[in-house]
């Protein structure tokens, strides 16, 4: 499993980029613009946050990227090109599929392309020891909690370890607590395997505790008008959540999403 702790990542100015959107538009029926002329630069290890108010584009940008529906202009362009491995999607809800195990649930990235389960079994074995489900290998989903679920559908995404991971809203309905837990294992599982990160999120306190970059969408049309900076190393742990230094990003965060409501009324 390639590994990269957090501690050696490059300063935010000097990791190379990964993906860039650039004059990015999408218009839905002809006249239902969802974004328009959007730019985003995603550098290697980033871990950004796409915040703003319902209907601004944010899982539209999601959807763009992934390659499940296409610009009406602009350009979407991987450095090096996109390879077969280098995406992984996690939905707002888990999207498991109850007729089969934990270990076959994650193994599926691998079946859609034909690979054999026993070829994997140790990479689905690993990564399910990665967040903590090594003994549920062979559980069904009904007999899962909500938080677990929500981490077999991560170790999917992760299992070929991908380049980039797109996360949209992965943590929304579930307990605050199970939440917070989850947001701590997120950033443990990325400093494992050395990923970049697009998380889409309504939550203010969410995007300042995971990322490094928060880009502040606001709507009609769907538009960047902020990028702010979390400056704070990681690890991050509880204590963050109780800091000044935290109390002053979630202030920056929280004036900059009242402008994009404001720009969207």
């Amino acid at each position: 499993m390639k590994t990269m702790p957090t501690s050696e990542l490059k300063p935010l100015g000097s990791r190379p980029p990964l993906l860039t959107m650039s004059h990015v538009e999408k218009t839905f029926n002809g006249d239902v613009v969802a974004l328009k002329d959007m730019h985003l630069t995603v550098n290697d290890g980033d871990f950004v946050s796409l915040l703003g108010p319902s209907g601004c584009g944010k899982s539209t940008a999601l959807r763009l990227i992934s390659g499940l529906i296409h610009p009406t202009r602009g350009k979407i362009a991987w450095e090096g090109g996109q390879g077969k491995d280098d995406l992984g999607v996690v939905f707002q809800e888990p999207t498991l599929m109850p007729w089969a195990t934990v270990a076959e649930n994650v193994w599926l990235p691998f079946r859609l392309k034909g690979v054999p389960f026993a070829q994997v079994k140790d990479d689905v074995a690993e990564t399910l020891a990665l967040v903590g489900l090594e003994k549920f290998q062979d559980s069904y989903p009904r007999e899962l909690s909500g938080g677990m679920k929500m981490r077999v559908s991560i170790a999917r995404a992760m299992v070929t370890k991908p380049r980039l991971i797109l996360m949209d809203e992965p943590f929304a309905a579930l307990d605050e607590i199970t939440r917070f837990k989850l947001n701590n294992d997120l950033l443990e599982l990325k400093s494992a395997i050395g990923c970049t990160v697009i998380f889409v999120t309504h939550s203010v306190f969410e995007s300042v505790f995971l990322s490094d970059r928060i880009v502040v969408m606001a709507a009609r049309p769907g538009r960047v008008i902020h990028e702010l900076h979390v400056d704070t190393p990681y690890p991050r742990h509880a204590d963050f959540r109780t800091s000044a230094e935290y109390a002053s990003h979630t202030r920056a965060a929280s004036d900059a999403l009242q402008e994009a409501i404001g720009e969207a009324a």
